[in-house]
Parts: structure tokens; C-alpha cells; sequence
């Protein structure tokens, strides 16, 4: 009796014991469990994109997007340009399904920017390029490096001489080049006379990833508004290639637009709307008008009306 009498003693000291050590523990680890869900992880993300015009599989140059290292104007410069050069030493970088132009071992023997002129002197293997390739170089580099934010336009030395003729077919060409080289040229031409042009994004596709592919298409009116060109080719049932596409439904209409200093501003009726209950726009499609827009009319942004009423804005300041 006496000793079930001290066996009960010691067990309820011992309850009382293990109350007060779990009362003593649990908020020093109530404690360390809230500091634990307070804390967050912060993730780096490279925020260096910069659009490079590369040749594709289909032997159009398309727009694609590669971190680089630099913020400078002429580090960019120099940077992409080893990149858009064969086999260079970050080719791991470049795309599956992508090619750089510039013959291999070619060098910057020196480069220099002024009032928004980019000027490349090249070393001699410049001239290696292949004849196939010497114009789709040429537009590589113009379409890349005055996408560069304070390059305006591109002069090509090669060996201290300005590039004035295609290294093998002899082509004549500027000595200062912007956009209006165009780029995957495309020719409707009937004559030789009132030649005007304008060019168009489309969308390609490689391993189930998006590409924005531009085509400078020649044509004999110099009449016609670029706008309304530009929308109706992109609505056109007949798609410009197999392996170019536009998302823009062919019923999609262009109100009317109206342009105030570099923002222009596009009204559609709804049937450009992808999502009518939640008033969206694919993006697809806001990218192939904006980036379209943008190059020929030389605009900072693209603001997206339906019926008078902002959807969407496109700027290509914030797409790199």
C-alpha cells in the first residue's frame, strides 16, 4: 500500500516536472517556428535581356533575347557583336535552332559612338562572309545594335575603309544604316518606279518557343497608309509564309488611330480581344502590331484601344 502510495507521489512530480519543461519549450520553439515563416527567399534573376537578331533554321534572322554582361553603350555594342560573330567563345549562349553571321576570327579593331552613330571598324576576315549571307549580315547587325537605347544608326569600316559595296556581289549599300535597310526582304514590286516599303513582325515557332520575325516587304505604292497596311497584313487569312504566322483574327478592324508626338494610339473593335469577359489582348499580338508600329513609325509606345477604351499598352523599352 505504502509503496503504491510513493509510486503515485513520484509520477504525479514527475507529471508536474514535464508541464512546466513543455511549458518552458514550447514558446521559445513557437518562437523560432514564427521566425522561420517570416523569413523569405529572394531569387536573382539576370535582368540584362537584350534583343539579338539571329538566323534561323528557315533562313529568316529573328529576334530572340540573350543576357549579356554590360550597361555601356559601346560594351553592349562590342558584346553583342562578338555574339552575332561564328563560333564565338559564348556560343554555348546562343538559341537552339539560331546562328550567328559574322565570319569567324573576325575582330573590332576599334568602335566609337557619337550622337547616336555607331561606327564599327572591322578586321579584314569581315569580308569572309559567304554571298549568300553578306545582306542578311549587314541587317543582323543594324536590326541588333540599333536596338541598343542611344544607337541610332550603324557605319561598317572594314580594314579603315568604309563598307560602301557587299564584300562579293558588290552591291552598293550606305555608308549609315538604320532600320530602313530593312530586314528578310520581300519583293511585290510590278516596276522600278514610286517603290516605297514597310515591314511587318510575324510569329515563328521553334521547339514549342515564340519568335518575333520581321519581313520588309517592297511594294509599288507609296499612297497607301502604313498603318492600315500594316493591320491588314496582319488580319490577311493568308498567312505570309508556312512557317510565319499572325494571331490577329481576320474580322478585327482598326477603328480609327491617331498619333501625338512618339505614342500612337490604335482603337479596334472587340472581335482583337482574346478574353472579351476579362478585356485582354494576347500578347502575341499586341507584340507583332507594337514591334511592328514601333520600327516603321519610329513610336515609343503603342497604346491598345477597344471601343474607345485602354486595354493594353506596348512599349519596347520594357521588353529587354
Amino acid at each position: 500500500m505504502l509503496k503504491r502510495i510513493m509510486y503515485k507521489k513520484i509520477a504525479i512530480a514527475s507529471s508536474i516536472l514535464l508541464s512546466i519543461l513543455l511549458l518552458y519549450l514550447i514558446p521559445s520553439n513557437t518562437e523560432e517556428i514564427n521566425l522561420n515563416k517570416n523569413q523569405t527567399l529572394e531569387y536573382t534573376y539576370p535582368n540584362n535581356l537584350q534583343a539579338i537578331y539571329l538566323l534561323n533554321n528557315d533562313n529568316y534572322l529573328s529576334r530572340t533575347k540573350i543576357n549579356i554582361q554590360n550597361n555601356n553603350e559601346l560594351k553592349k555594342a562590342t558584346e553583342l557583336i562578338e555574339l552575332l560573330t561564328i563560333n564565338n567563345k559564348k556560343k554555348d549562349i546562343i538559341p537552339t535552332g539560331f546562328k550567328p553571321l559574322l565570319p569567324e576570327k573576325t575582330k573590332v579593331l576599334n568602335i566609337d559612338l557619337k550622337d547616336g552613330l555607331l561606327t564599327i571598324n572591322f578586321s579584314k576576315e569581315f569580308n569572309n562572309i559567304k554571298k549568300k549571307y553578306e545582306e542578311k549580315l549587314i541587317e543582323s547587325l543594324v536590326y541588333t545594335l540599333t536596338n541598343i537605347k542611344g544607337i541610332e544608326k550603324i557605319s561598317i569600316y572594314v580594314n579603315n575603309e568604309p563598307l560602301t559595296n557587299l564584300p562579293n556581289s558588290k552591291k552598293k549599300i550606305k555608308e549609315v544604316l538604320d532600320k530602313k535597310y530593312g530586314i528578310n526582304k520581300s519583293y511585290e514590286l510590278t516596276t522600278l518606279n514610286d517603290i516605297d516599303s514597310y515591314t511587318v513582325y510575324y510569329i515563328s515557332n521553334y521547339n514549342d518557343e515564340i519568335y518575333y520575325t520581321p519581313v520588309t516587304k517592297y511594294i509599288n505604292n507609296k499612297k497607301e497608309d502604313k498603318v492600315k497596311i500594316i493591320i491588314d497584313e496582319l488580319t490577311s487569312s493568308l498567312i505570309h509564309e508556312s512557317n510565319l504566322m499572325s494571331y490577329l483574327d481576320s474580322n478585327t478592324k482598326l477603328i480609327n488611330y491617331e498619333i501625338n508626338d512618339d505614342i500612337i494610339k490604335l482603337n479596334f473593335n472587340d472581335i482583337i480581344l482574346s478574353d472579351i469577359t476579362n478585356n485582354t489582348i494576347l500578347e502575341e499580338v499586341v507584340y507583332t502590331i507594337g514591334l511592328s508600329l514601333c520600327d516603321e513609325l519610329n513610336v515609343e509606345k503603342v497604346i491598345f484601344e477597344v471601343n474607345n477604351k485602354e486595354i493594353s499598352t506596348f512599349s519596347p523599352k520594357t521588353l529587354d
